[in-house]
């Protein structure tokens, strides 16, 4: 069978995407946004109920906006149920919501346990807890996909938040293998620096850290809809025969041999 555009395609599914209504210009709304351009009813999900909505509305009525904690399994669960009372199921998950530019840069050896307890609640536990909440419905409807979001930063983890990221690595690979029977294909998107909103707080373009990067990268930043297609083929057809992987999408910040 000859691939084509098609295969591409996300018609007649639905996704959620979880952290994608708190700030402008994130991730999380490009996720959103060209998940719904493929064709999918889209989900917007996030602990700001009022964000989602925003984003939501400007993707307009195949969309809805979500309150959600994702540290909650039983608001994890809501937010499944009303997905599925919209729109009849779930067949995507996108695991984009996580704590970064409230983590700050605390070394290890000094972090507070309360600290590292919440930032793990977030990135970590919250991915598990949505993919628990979906993967009834996704089993119910022939398969699904489940995409995690972890960093360039994991690769070597720094902090908590690198830490965490490699966290979401570990639990990309554990899902892909005891989901792989129910036709769910789960794999990771480790995004580099990003022109978003959050990424420019953290590295603006004079930071040390850019210019590093530039030394070591052919294109050390990148937009957020950069991330857009390789998100669209893990979630579609075309990306049927990939699961437990990671795609560095950072402009060969990280290379792998």
């Amino acid at each position: 069978m000859t691939l084509t555009l098609d295969a591409f395609s996300l018609k007649g599914k639905v996704a959620i995407v979880t952290g994608a209504g708190a700030r402008p210009n994130s991730i999380g709304e490009a996720y959103a946004k060209g998940l719904a351009a493929a064709g999918a009813q889209v989900a917007v999900a996030d602990l700001d109920g009022a964000g989602a909505a925003r984003v939501a509305a400007l993707i307009g009525p195949q969309a809805i906006g979500l309150g959600v904690d994702i540290t909650d399994p039983a608001s994890a669960q809501a937010m499944v149920a009303a997905v599925k009372a919209k729109f009849g199921g779930v067949d995507i998950l996108v695991n984009n919501a996580a704590l970064m530019v409230e983590v700050g840069r605390t070394p290890m050896i000094a972090t507070a346990i309360d600290h590292w307890n919440k930032v793990m609640a977030v990135n970590v536990t919250g991915a598990l807890n949505c993919a628990q909440a979906v993967v009834g419905s996704m089993r119910e409807r022939g398969g699904g996909k489940i995409i995690n979001q972890a960093s360039a930063g994991a690769f070597p983890a720094g902090g908590v938040y690198g830490i965490t990221k490699l966290a979401i690595v570990g639990l990309t690979t554990a899902l892909a293998k005891e989901l792989g029977p129910d036709n769910i294909q789960v794999n990771c998107i480790a995004p580099g620096m990003t022109k978003s909103e959050a990424g420019l707080s953290l590295t603006p373009d004079d930071s040390p850290l850019v210019r590093l990067v530039g030394m070591l990268a052919p294109k050390p930043r990148g937009e957020p809809d950069d991330l857009v297609g390789p998100l669209l083929m893990l979630c579609s057809r075309a990306g049927d025969w990939m699961t437990g992987q990671t795609l560095n999408v950072d402009g060969g910040w990280v290379m792998r041999s």
